[in-house]
C-alpha cells in the first residue's frame, strides 16, 4: 500500500470521522481506522461499535492495500504538518508499520490486523428516501439540545425521527421540557415510521450535514440508519425502545397567550438567572396586564427581579420555570417574536416562533 496526498485533502475527512473513535476503547483496535486504498480512492472508516462513519477521498496511481492506523495520531500528525503540504504513506508490510513522511518530517506508525477491525452489519432497508441536507440538519439543530444525557430510560438518551406520509418529524425530551420540529417532504412510508437515534449518532451526523439543498440518501432497517451524502458514509445502530406518546405532553387549552420580542426576553432571563439557586436554576414569571416580572432568589437570600413589556391582556399568573430550559428554547427559535402559551402555575409552558408552527418546545413548570 502506498499514496500521497495533500494535507487538507487528508485532515478534512479525518477531523469529520474522528469524533466517532472513543478515547476509552475496550477493543484496542476500535483506537484505530481501517484504511482501505484502491488504485484511485481512499476510504478510511472510523467505529465504535454503535456509530461507524466512512470518509471516502480520491487519489491518483496509489497502490492498493488495506491497514489500520492510530486514528488520533495520525490526526495530530496531518494537523502539525505546513499548509499545502503533501503526505507519502507507505505500508512496510515486514515491520507491520505505516510510514507517514512530508518533507523532512517521518513519522512511523504501529498498525494492527484489518481482520480484527469490526465491520456493521450489512443493513437490510425497509424503507428508503430522501431529504435535502439543510432540511435534516435543521430538524435535528432545532431538537437535539432536549435529548436526555444518561437517563434510565435509555429510549430518552436519543431522537426520535418520525416519517409519515408527507412529513418528516424530529422530537426530542428528558421529561422535562420537550422540542419538537416538523418538516413537509416527499415521503410516503406504508405506515408511520418511528426510529430512536443515539445521542452519539445524532451530533455526530449533524456534524456531516451543511446548508445546501443537495439530497442525503437514508436507509432505514430495524435497527440501523444510514445516511449517505457526498463522500461520507453514516450508520448508526438504533436505540431499541418505545418512545412516549410526546402528542399528550403538548398543552392544548391554554387560556393565556403571551407575546414578546424573543431577544428582549433571553436577556431579561440571563440577567435574573445570575442570582438563581445554581442548582435548580428556578425563575419565577409574574404575568400580570401587558408585563412580564422575571424573579429569582437564591439560598444566599440574594433577589434578581427584571419587568419587559409583552403583548398579554388575560388574568394574572405566577408560574415557576427552570430558566435554562427556557433559555434553550429561545435560542432554538430563529424568528424575532416568540410566543408563550400557558394554562395555570402548574401546567405546561409552550414556546413557538410567532408567526411559525413547525417548532414547538413545551416547558414543565418547576415548584418554587
Amino acid at each position: 500500500m502506498k499514496f500521497s496526498i495533500q494535507r487538507e485533502a487528508l485532515l478534512k475527512p479525518l477531523q469529520t470521522i474522528v469524533g466517532v473513535v472513543e478515547r476509552r476503547q475496550t477493543l484496542p483496535v476500535l483506537s484505530n481506522i481501517l484504511v482501505a486504498v484502491s488504485s484511485d480512492r481512499l476510504s478510511m472508516t472510523a467505529t465504535d461499535l454503535e456509530v461507524e462513519m466512512i470518509a471516502g477521498v480520491p487519489l491518483d496511481n496509489a497502490q492498493p492495500g488495506d491497514i489500520t492506523i492510530p486514528a488520533r495520531k495520525i490526526v495530530d500528525i496531518c494537523r502539525a504538518l505546513p499548509e499545502g503540504a503533501t503526505i507519502n504513506i507507505t505500508l512496510d508490510t515486514e515491520k507491520e508499520r505505516v510510514s507517514v513522511q512530508s518533507g523532512r518530517s517521518r513519522f512511523n506508525l504501529t498498525t494492527l490486523p484489518v481482520t480484527d477491525f469490526p465491520s456493521v452489519d450489512e443493513i437490510t432497508s425497509q424503507f428508503e428516501f430522501s431529504l435535502p441536507q439543510n432540511v435534516l440538519k435543521y430538524l435535528i439543530e432545532k431538537t437535539s439540545f432536549a435529548m436526555a444525557q444518561q437517563d434510565v430510560r435509555y429510549y430518552l438518551n436519543g431522537l426520535l425521527l418520525e416519517i409519515s406520509s408527507g412529513m418528516v418529524r424530529a422530537v426530542a425530551t428528558d421529561g422535562h421540557r420537550l422540542a419538537m420540529s416538523t418538516h413537509a417532504c416527499d415521503v410516503k412510508p406504508s405506515d408511520t415510521l418511528q426510529i430512536i437515534m443515539p445521542r452519539k449518532g445524532v451530533t455526530e451526523l449533524v456534524k456531516l450535514l451543511e446548508d445546501t439543498d443537495e439530497l442525503v440518501q437514508i436507509q432505514v432497517s430495524a435497527n440501523h440508519i444510514k445516511v449517505k451524502l457526498n463522500d461520507f458514509v453514516f450508520t448508526s445502530k438504533l436505540i431499541d425502545g418505545r418512545f412516549p406518546d410526546y402528542e399528550r405532553v403538548i398543552p392544548k387549552n391554554s387560556d393565556k397567550h403571551v407575546v414578546a420580542d424573543k431577544e428582549t426576553l433571553r436577556q431579561a432571563l440571563v440577567r435574573t438567572s445570575i442570582l438563581s439557586n445554581e442548582k435548580y436554576r428556578g425563575i419565577r414569571i409574574r404575568l400580570s396586564n401587558a408585563l412580564l416580572q422575571a424573579q429569582a432568589n437564591n439560598p444566599e437570600m440574594e433577589e434578581a427581579e427584571e419587568d419587559i413589556e409583552v403583548d398579554y391582556s388575560g388574568e394574572e399568573l405566577e408560574i415557576g420555570f427552570n430558566v435554562s430550559y427556557l433559555l434553550d428554547a429561545l435560542s432554538a427559535v430563529s424568528e424575532d417574536t416568540v410566543s408563550l402559551d400557558l394554562g395555570d402555575s402548574n401546567s405546561s409552558c409552550v414556546v413557538q416562533p410567532k408567526n411559525d408552527s413547525t417548532c414547538t418546545y413545551v416547558i414543565m413548570p418547576m415548584r418554587l
